[in-house]
Order: C-alpha cells, then sequence, then structure tokens
C-alpha cells in the first residue's frame, strides 16, 4: 500500500535540557529510520503558548523529508525518538518537554486516527510551527487548505 515516496512536514519543539542537541539527534534517527532528503529549519525561539505557569521558552524548528513507509510507521518513529530524548510516553497538555515532534504534513493525505491527526489539527493557528516551515516549504500546500504555508502564516500574521 505504501510503496510510493510521500513528502512529508515535521515540527520539532522542546523546553528542557538542550533542544538544539535534540534536534540534531532526531534528525539522524529519522535518517537512519528511512527519512530521506531531510532539509531542516533555522530554530527559533518562543515563548511558550497555553502552557503551564512557568515553563521555559521553547526552541521550535520544521523539517521536510521523503518518506517511503505508512504514516503510522513514522508516527513510531517519532514517539521513540521522543522518549529516547527523555519525554514521558504519559505527559500532560502542553506540559514542558525535551522534545516533541509533530506530523504537519503527510504527503496529501487527510488522516482522522485515535492518536494520529494529519494534517496536524492545529499547525496553521500557530506562529511557531508555521514560521520554521515557510522557511523551508513556502510553496506547499497542506492537505484541506488552498493556501501555502507562506500565505497561512502572512494570514496568521494579519490577524495577530
Amino acid at each position: 500500500m505504501y510503496l510510493k515516496s510521500y513528502k512529508i512536514a515535521l515540527a520539532l519543539g522542546g523546553n528542557i535540557g538542550n533542544t538544539a542537541a535534540f534536534f540534531e539527534s532526531a534528525r539522524k534517527t529519522l535518517s537512519a529510520g528511512g527519512l530521506q532528503n531531510i532539509v531542516c529549519s533555522s530554530n527559533y525561539h518562543t515563548k511558550p503558548v497555553n502552557c503551564p505557569d512557568g515553563s521555559a521558552d521553547f526552541v521550535n524548528a520544521a523539517l521536510t523529508g521523503v518518506w517511503h513507509d505508512s504514516p503510522e510507521a513514522l508516527h513510531k518513529l517519532c514517539q521513540k525518538i521522543e522518549i529516547n530524548a527523555g519525554r514521558p510516553e504519559e505527559h500532560g497538555f502542553n506540559a514542558p518537554r525535551t522534545l516533541d515532534i509533530d506530523i504537519i504534513i503527510f504527503d496529501d493525505m487527510q488522516l482522522n486516527l485515535p492518536n494520529l491527526t494529519v494534517p496536524h489539527p492545529r499547525f496553521h493557528t500557530r506562529t511557531f510551527v508555521l514560521e520554521p516551515l515557510a522557511e523551508i516549504a513556502p510553496d506547499w500546500i497542506a492537505p484541506g487548505f488552498d493556501l501555502t504555508i507562506a500565505q497561512l502564516l502572512a494570514q496568521l500574521n494579519s490577524a495577530n
């Protein structure tokens, strides 16, 4: 069923420990796990949004690549990478974290599975996701949207 190449976009974030090192480790593990043609954004420093009081600032980034397996397999790999970086499997909503990896785009698919929704349901409302993604994939269009990533970012910025 998953025999072609799928272009994917991931968002990375963290606010505990050496986030840059966690991002680099995640990139290497994703590559070893089969993600090809990886392009990484710069790291962006952002204030916490809807997080518990006293949460540290975040570092956010995005990466794109080509995947040859299912969305579920990519999701499983991302969760394994998060756990290996010290994020507990069970964690509170928006709790501080060493590493969070979200699948933002998985080719032209729209999925709503019990543990995975693609495109990510709130990515288009988050500057900390759109800004790094616009750096590396400004012309990509997420399924369900008639706007490019750059246009979604401009729309969000004009609303704020």
